[in-house]
């Protein structure tokens, strides 16, 4: 344990007792979201993200360990661990290492070479590989092997057994195919082929090759994509002169009557054995390395639409389009407590427009609607200018927001919703979501599966553990920043609250069903399930607006209230002035008093004070407030509208590894490709933009036969 601590440490530059101090805590049972903000002092106020590496680095490590055990218990199982062997094994860093030094003592199926042995022929690989025979013939040297009962006929039959098993070993040795591996990622040339016939999205790579050291990861995973559908052939070219100059310098020696022997067995390793198996583990390699990275931008792209800020304080009308079957109506009030349904036919082929228009204007007007959502799937465009029309005729009182609907279906579908609106059609549950999207993206999107929510790239590909993990990780560390309000939060929002399991989720709703609304945080020990643990976990991150202490209301954990109210009355404050939001000079009070003689005081470390200080300012403070309110419309333009050299206002909806997918109003997202995005170079799009951004942009090409729209953010600076 001792050397992994120091291994994390010099990894990620942390001092190592903080690195120590981490793996005790996760080890205690701790969540990351509550080590990262009530254990600050402990780690060094490292942020969740951080942590979540080091605990992910930590757990492979710990498996490479459990490995080593296992390799090292099976070789010597079968006496053959030598003290060479044991400290290679001790000092592998990598799994692949690991595997690569077991790689001669795994059992195996039957082989060439091991039949070879069975024949007795391990003498002779021997005398031939050390090639110190300078006289006669290797026909010679083989006569002596001939043995017809147990199958080697002739001189030439025990000498190309000989060889078999020479292969093997060189195949089998870690040194050497270490460095062929290294060879391959520097050399190694990725091949792509296809009918150039067929029109489908993997033309760019019918006649296609990069180096693999160059490749880039949604490269890696198109190519992969399109060989699982059989629309591409791709393979790993690697420069043999090289490979084989990199075998003979390992294995041969000049001047013996057996060199030649050795130069073809090498040949026939690289051949027959190393290169299939080096461009399968490059292949794994490349694959595993883009999907890590697919994965990240994922959570990226995550966390963004999950923090975009709320409308709140708004009625508003979910509209979920469709053509046929009509358009689905939902009216939910300010805190997303549905009020009305209804459905509309405005869309092809009905066209009832004006019966349409009729039913919108009654339930706007009953229920004081002052903001639409519209779905952005089938018939959305129909529906958007239907909307933008009846905006028109009222006067523009109203605003509307196209949601992104992805999942919403999934919702709809789901046990969750069921139980929500049991009364409720599938698809006016959807038109449910999709106002609620609008109102609270966070508390709305918790309900879906995370992969559902359609801000990845290629993500049904990834490895689906590893995949949600990191995203369930994401919506924890989301849910977390902003905090629950325990009296409203739905089940799966509390679900995702650090220390809640899906079963005390479910028994604080129920308790609160059955209790009323709880009055304050230490009420929740009352609730079947939730102990100590549990509540140590979970108290800071839960709102209790209701409840008389106004400490309930913020951040601040309960196991700090003693020094909350120490520190208010340092600087000469009271809860009540907490309530009045009246402490705009606690900081400057602070200071005055000398922040690391108050934290003394108040029995905890500076970060921890600071922290306190911070929500005593701002209780009941949400971090999505601080950034740019969703962009509303009352107009609607047309793909037939744009013109290149206009500059508009759009929401970017999706980053990939080539660019950003920004809406821009006429329901086709447009792209601005990497090298659109900033007058600077930017290495990965991230660098410039996330989900939810709005952002300015200039229109560069539009092709509506193709419906594609060619963005550019550096020209709309400059434009402007």
């Amino acid at each position: 344990m001792e050397m992994m601590i120091k291994a994390l440490a010099a990894e990620f530059q942390i001092q190592t007792q903080y690195i120590k101090n981490i793996v005790e805590l996760l080890d205690d049972g701790n969540t990351i979201p509550f080590i990262a903000r009530y254990r600050k002092e402990r780690h060094g106020a490292l942020d969740d993200q951080k942590l979540r590496e080091i605990a992910d680095r930590l757990a492979y490590l710990r498996s490479l360990e459990k490995r080593k055990e296992e390799v090292s218990d099976s070789i010597e199982g079968q006496g053959k661990l030598t003290e060479e062997t044991a400290l290679a094994i001790r000092r592998a860093v990598t799994l692949t290492e690991l595997e690569d030094i077991y790689r001669p003592f795994k059992p195996k199926r039957r082989t060439r070479a091991s039949m070879a042995r069975e024949r007795g022929l391990g003498p002779l690989a021997e005398l031939i590989y050390a090639q110190n025979l300078r006289r006669g013939s290797l026909s010679e040297l083989a006569a002596a092997f001939i043995d017809p009962e147990k199958g080697v006929e002739t001189a030439e039959d025990a000498i190309n057994g000989a060889k078999d098993i020479i292969a093997e070993e060189l195949s089998d040795d870690s040194a050497l195919r270490k460095r062929l591996r290294a060879l391959c990622r520097r050399k190694g040339i990725l091949t792509v082929t296809g009918d150039g016939e067929a029109d489908s999205v993997y033309r760019l790579y019918y006649d296609f090759s990069e180096r693999v050291d160059r490749l880039r990861g949604h490269q890696v995973l198109a190519v992969n994509r399109g060989e699982k559908e059989g629309l591409l052939k791709a393979k790993i070219s690697i420069d043999r002169p090289s490979a084989v100059e990199i075998l003979y310098a390992h294995a041969v020696r000049p001047g013996s009557v057996t060199t030649q022997a050795v130069e073809e067995a090498a040949c026939d390793a690289w051949d027959r054995l190393i290169l299939p198996s080096v461009e399968r583990e490059e292949r794994n390699a490349l694959t595993e390395t883009a999907s890590e990275q697919a994965i990240g931008l994922f959570a990226v792209n995550l966390k963004a639409t999950l923090m975009q800020p709320p409308v709140r304080g708004r009625v508003t009308l979910g509209l979920d389009p469709a053509y046929r079957t009509g358009c689905k109506i939902a009216v939910v009030d300010e805190t997303g407590k549905l009020l009305d349904t209804a459905v509309i036919y405005p869309t092809p082929p009905h066209n009832k427009t004006d019966e349409g228009k009729k039913v919108l204007q009654r339930l706007i007007k009953a229920h004081n609607v002052s903001c639409i959502a519209i779905g952005n799937g089938t018939a959305s465009k129909e529906s958007e200018l239907f909307v933008a029309d009846l905006i028109g005729a009222l006067g523009g009182r109203l605003s509307y927001m196209v949601v992104n609907e992805a999942g919403a279906s999934v919702y709809s579908a789901s046990k969750l919703a069921a139980a929500e609106f049991p009364q409720l059609d599938v698809s006016l549950r959807s038109a449910v979501s999709i106002a609620r999207r609008l109102q609270d993206p966070l508390a709305e999107l918790v309900k879906i599966d995370p992969k559902s929510i359609g801000v990845g790239q290629y993500q049904h590909d990834m490895p689906p553990n590893r995949l949600g993990a990191s995203l369930d990780g994401v919506v924890e560390d989301c849910v977390n920043s902003v905090g629950a309000e325990l009296n409203t939060a739905s089940a799966p929002l509390l679900t995702r609250v650090a220390g809640l399991s899906g079963t005390v989720a479910k028994n604080i709703v129920a308790y609160r069903e059955e209790n009323g609304p709880f009055q304050g945080r230490k009420a929740l020990l009352k609730v079947p399930k939730l102990g100590p643990k549990a509540f140590e976990q979970c108290a800071g991150f839960l709102r209790v607006p209701e409840s008389k202490n106004i400490l309930d209301h913020t951040s601040v954990h309960p196991e700090s209230y003693k020094a909350a109210e120490t520190l208010l009355t340092l600087c000469g404050y009271t809860q009540e002035d907490v309530r009045r939001g009246a402490l705009s000079e606690l900081k400057a009070r602070l200071d005055r008093y000398g922040v690391e003689a108050a934290a003394k005081q108040c029995g905890v470390g500076v970060p921890t004070l600071l922290d306190i200080a911070d929500s005593l300012m701002r209780p009941g403070r949400d971090p999505r407030d601080e950034l740019p309110p969703p962009q509303l419309r009352t107009d609607v333009m047309d793909m037939n509208d744009l013109k290149p050299g206009m500059i508009l206002t759009g929401t970017v909806r999706n980053v990939v590894d080539f660019g950003a997918f920004v809406d821009i109003g006429v329901h086709q997202d447009g792209l601005v490709h990497v090298s659109q995005l900033a007058n600077r170079f930017i290495r990965h799009p991230s660098e410039a933009v996330t989900a939810g951004d709005v952002v300015n942009v200039m229109v560069l090409e539009v092709d509506a036969e193709k419906k594609r729209i060619s963005l550019s953010m550096k020209q709309a600076e400059q434009g402007e």
